[in-house]
């Protein structure tokens, strides 16, 4: 009978620790973790395409979190998004000429906002709005030019296909036909 109950016992503490580990990850995952709302202030993007960039997502500077997107907004007359983030006020410092791209965490990840520093000596003040800035890349369309080839290369024009056409070779004492240009 004792046996009996220390198996049950087991089973029960299992069962808990799974329930564990799956709200830990839940956390994870939906950007729960590390979430705080002190004092920021706001930095503005305009993005012609944001991919699955998610409210709450995070900001990193140099792959440190230093704030969330607080607001993601379609810009009617401009037709683009438009994305605020929530910068703690203890990064005060980032230089007014640093550009704002969106990369995804691993192959199939959540989409963050990273910034890359500039060199002004100014810095951005509550409100600013970047000028530099990198849209979402999709995988759909990295998957189609590289493996699919429905790329830009191989475009009539393209160097990259310039280099397949055969260029008739001229010997020394011969002329190569010119064929007339079309008249306009």
């Amino acid at each position: 009978m004792a046996q009996r109950q220390s198996y049950q016992i087991g089973t029960g503490l299992f069962i808990v620790l799974g329930f564990a580990a799956l709200a830990y990850l839940a956390t994870q995952t939906t950007s729960l973790a590390n979430y705080r709302q002190g004092d920021s202030y706001t930095l503005n993007v305009e993005y012609t395409n944001i991919g699955q960039l998610k409210l709450r997502a995070p900001v990193k500077l140099a792959g440190v979190r230093v704030g969330t997107v607080s607001a993601i907004e379609l810009e009617a007359d401009k037709l683009q998004a438009k994305v605020s983030l929530a910068i703690d006020r203890r990064f005060n410092k980032i230089p007014d000429d640093s550009s704002a791209a969106i990369f995804t965490s691993g192959l199939l990840g959540d989409q963050y906002v990273s910034i890359q520093p500039g060199g002004s000596p100014d810095s951005f003040k509550d409100g600013d709005q970047f000028v530099l800035m990198q849209n979402s890349m999709q995988l759909e369309e990295l998957i189609g030019k590289y493996l699919v080839g429905q790329g830009d290369a191989g475009k009539p024009g393209d160097k990259g296909s310039a280099k397949n056409e055969v260029q008739p070779e001229a010997k020394p004492d011969q002329k190569l036909e010119q064929k007339p240009e079309p008249k306009k």
